[in-house]
């Protein structure tokens, strides 16, 4: 039996990894075109007219900030100047000065001045080794490695051919399974309708019925005429 399936191969449709802008509708004309006026978003290609703002009076304008007649001018100075007449002021009764502590003639060491006045031997003082030493670790001989000199990576020297060994390839070769090559049967068969003249498809759909109202009216059996006694003619 014959597959309907109209792909080939192992491809199918599903759905794409990211948006496509074929599948979206443009905006259509909602760009609108830069105002002419104002200074915000402006036309850059038109001339801008300059513009002026009406505003209110500024509260500072009514206020007066003269400092007016609040200036107090003693009675000692004139046009002339200061007056020169003496005044005095009343303080507090100044601290007395303290005598300065010169060292006396015990303070000196003069037996201690041979090192910088004769010459003398030098002389070497003796101390244990110092705890400080011992928090510098500065790295050994041993733990610097020079560069090879053996390879395709050395930069400053010339390095020989270094060929490449690989494991034999198994396409093309002498012992490739050729087995494993799809045979016809791996193949569908494609629809003639893809690639030649498609003919007309019909579908069929279930029985439509025009709409009607559908309230319930009264048939013919519904009424009794022959129970109507009355009549009244006009």
């Amino acid at each position: 039996m014959p597959c309907l399936d109209p792909y080939v191969g192992t491809w199918r449709p599903h759905r794409p990894r990211g948006p496509i802008a074929a599948l979206y509708k443009s905006p259509g004309p909602k760009y609108s075109l830069p105002t002419l006026t104002g200074t915000s978003k402006h036309d850059p290609t038109k001339y801008q007219a300059p513009m002026y703002s009406m505003g209110i009076r500024h509260r500072e304008l009514s206020a007066s900030h003269s400092p007016g007649p609040k200036y107090f001018i003693p009675s000692n100075i004139s046009t002339m100047g200061r007056d020169g007449t003496p005044a005095f002021s009343i303080k507090s009764r100044a601290k007395e000065l303290e005598l300065f502590k010169v060292p006396g003639p015990g303070h000196y060491f003069p037996e201690k001045a041979e090192n910088s006045l004769y010459p003398k031997s030098p002389s070497f003082s003796l101390y244990g080794r110092s705890k400080e030493g011992l928090k510098n670790l500065t790295p050994g001989p041993a733990t610097y490695n020079l560069p090879p000199v053996i390879g395709p990576k050395v930069v400053s020297k010339t390095s020989a051919p270094a060929p490449a060994l690989s494991g034999r390839s198994k396409n093309g070769s002498f012992h490739e399974d050729l087995k494993k090559t799809p045979g016809p049967a791996a193949y569908n068969v494609v629809d003639p309708s893809i690639y030649g003249k498609k003919p007309p498809q019909f579908s069929m759909s279930g029985r439509n019925f025009t709409p009607e109202e559908g309230t319930k009216k009264p048939g013919p059996g519904a009424h009794y005429p022959e129970h109507v006694r009355n009549f009244s003619f006009f």
